[in-house]
């Protein structure tokens, strides 16, 4: 019996595709095995068995009061091998290009109906709007319109995290200014006392976990460069780490005449470092890879400074050093380190010099007061 005018929801119809498919595979597949066997009345067994279980399935959609359709009712009972081209050719539908939105939608609808009421599957139906060229794929027109539904949903700032954020920017902008001036109120020599130290590591050892120095960079007070140098390594490099180092194979390379050796480079950063106070970020790393050594007292480590550190639990806990990055942005309102770009040493010992001066003067009032405490 063919059921005209009937609507069904989207997952009915798909249950439905899919309880088909299944049948039709399970249909080729005795097909495929009545041609490589004689064995004709195991085909008319599986047949009837078949037969009976789409009479059971009938009878049991009659039971639950029709809310459902078999598959094999779909198609007029009848399931379409993979020989005929013409069960598996899809129907091409030409829709009038004068139709607005909501018409269209409804002649698509009206000829998913109508190819139901005559026994074909919907699926199969291809829509092709009127002067346009057909597509050499067909596709379902369902899933077209589930895609143009799964648009990303814009997303707007909060006005109240506008207003915190300005707020916050305002501060920053005052306490920076603030601090630039009581630095240059500093006399050159103050300023001479100070320098910045970064280094770029790179991989050697198995798996390149154990770091070498392949970059030092060192600044003074204004940022003006006092050496940047790359350094060759001595050992095997079996990771540059280029995309966090940017160091390449050809910068550390014997016949790179700019690069210095790890010993030349040791001596003139310790030059460098006499009666001078030390700033940068994690210096421990750098010394250890230049194999020098600082007073403890002439250091000022912007990783170990407990304003810029963090507790590791939500209640406290013990001081955990953060990232250069994240203090630079939070400190200063800038941005370095971007994502996806390589490091620069000279880049990260101005940002800890600059770090430095924003707080140099209630750093060492910190530093005198403990002195004096000790006294």
């Amino acid at each position: 019996n063919k059921m005209a005018n009937v609507f069904y929801p989207k997952k009915a119809k798909a249950k439905m595709r899919a309880r088909k498919r299944k049948m039709q595979k399970a249909n080729d597949k005795v097909v495929g095995d009545g041609k490589g066997g004689d064995d004709i009345d195991g085909n008319r067994e599986h047949e009837a068995t078949t037969t009976d279980n789409g009479s059971g399935n009938h009878q049991r959609e009659q039971a639950s009061g029709g809310r459902k359709r078999a598959a094999d009712e779909i198609t007029n009972g009848k399931h379409h091998r993979s020989g005929d081209v013409a069960a598996t050719a899809p129907t091409t539908v030409v829709v009038p290009a004068d139709l607005t939105p909501k018409d269209a939608k409804k002649f698509r609808k009206d000829a998913r109906r109508k190819a139901r009421a005559e026994g074909q599957s919907d699926d199969r139906i291809k829509f092709v709007v009127e002067g346009q060229e057909p597509e050499d794929e067909p596709g379902n027109d369902d899933d077209d319109k589930r895609d143009k539904r799964k648009k990303a949903k814009r997303t707007f700032p909060r006005i109240n995290d506008m207003l915190a954020e300005h707020a916050t920017q305002q501060k920053l902008e005052e306490k920076l200014s603030k601090q630039k001036s009581l630095n240059e109120s500093l006399s050159p020599l103050e300023k001479r006392k100070y320098v910045a130290v970064d280094c770029e590591m790179v991989g050697v050892g198995i798996d390149g976990k154990k770091s070498a120095l392949a970059r030092a960079s060192v600044v003074d007070w204004d940022g003006a460069v006092l050496l940047d140098a790359f350094v060759r390594v001595p050992e095997r490099v079996t990771d540059f780490r280029t995309f966090v180092s940017g160091v390449r194979a050809k910068d550390i390379n014997v016949k790179n005449a700019d690069a210095i050796d790890h010993e030349e480079c040791r001596t003139i950063v310790g030059e460098l470092l006499v009666d001078k106070i030390l700033v940068g970020h994690a210096l421990k790393n750098d010394l250890a890879a230049l194999m020098l050594s600082h007073p403890r007292a002439e250091i000022r480590d912007t990783a170990r400074y407990k304003p810029f550190m963090r507790p590791s639990g939500r209640g406290g806990g013990k001081l955990r050093p953060r990232k250069l990055r994240d203090l630079v942005h939070e400190q200063l309102g800038r941005r370095i380190q971007v994502e996806g770009e390589a490091h620069c040493s000279v880049d990260d010992a101005r940002a800890s010099m600059d770090l430095f001066k924003a707080v140099r003067g209630r750093w060492e009032k910190e530093l005198m007061s403990k002195k004096g405490g000790k006294k």
